[in-house]
């Protein structure tokens, strides 16, 4: 068992938006939050979760389904922001996640209805309209995304945006945007809340990691006495 190094239950973590004075240390280390800066200067503290294999590893976290509505809105609000120069005829949803942030960005780049992607395969789905998914929090073969066929009229031919919670890997999100340029839509880019580490430009390649827009930036952290700091 992995003996704890500054966690703690997450309970009250993700429930307010701070003012930018509660930053604290640029560069930590940081104890049991970290804080990570929204693009008009605010705070939100993720958690810090020690990895159970790598215990001198860690990351801070975004569970979205876990956190107030205010902050949900407040992160879809500005991931709209980051999406809208983009113009956007349709906003696809990834699941599971994902979904609870592109009903608020279609609304608010003035779209009356966004496309769900789905995990759970319905007896009318067309196994065409699906992709392998695997990360690292579906290692195994076997997952897959789906398009309802109902939908497909929507994104064939259109100019879209996906959007998820967080892009880590970079294999979660490479499926659904190979299935929707498969299926003749036009994939302007990614739009995520959370930006974790940087391993997923190299996954994705340069020229889609490009079209990829976070609204905050969440590093990978390794222990110190004191806490973590950036894993070098």
């Amino acid at each position: 068992m992995t003996t704890p190094h500054f966690t703690e239950p997450t309970t009250g973590y993700w429930q307010q938006i701070l003012p930018a004075t509660a930053a604290g240390p640029a560069d930590g280390p940081w104890q049991y939050g970290y804080p990570a800066r929204l693009p008009d200067g605010r705070v939100l503290v993720l958690p810090i979760r020690q990895m159970a294999g790598q215990p001198d590893h860690a990351v801070a976290s975004l569970i979205c389904n876990q956190a107030a509505l205010d902050v949900i809105d407040a992160l879809g609000e500005l991931l709209a922001e980051r999406l809208a120069p983009l113009q956007p005829e349709v906003v696809v949803g990834v699941p599971t996640l994902g979904l609870s942030f592109a009903p608020i960005v279609a609304r608010r780049l003035g779209l009356s209805r966004m496309v769900p992607l789905g995990y759970s395969r319905k007896f009318w789905y067309d196994e065409a309209l699906s992709g392998a998914v695997q990360s690292i929090t579906t290692p195994t073969a076997g997952k897959r995304v789906y398009l309802d066929p109902n939908l497909l009229p929507l994104v064939r031919g259109k100019r879209v945006v996906l959007v998820d919670d967080a892009v880590s890997s970079g294999s979660t999100i490479a499926a659904p945007w190979n299935l929707l340029e498969a299926v003749g839509a036009t994939v302007l880019g990614v739009g995520v809340a959370m930006c974790q580490g940087r391993r997923w430009a190299e996954v994705l390649g340069p020229q889609r990691a490009a079209r990829v827009f976070g609204v905050f930036d969440s590093p990978l952290l390794q222990a110190v006495p004191e806490g973590w700091i950036r894993r070098a």
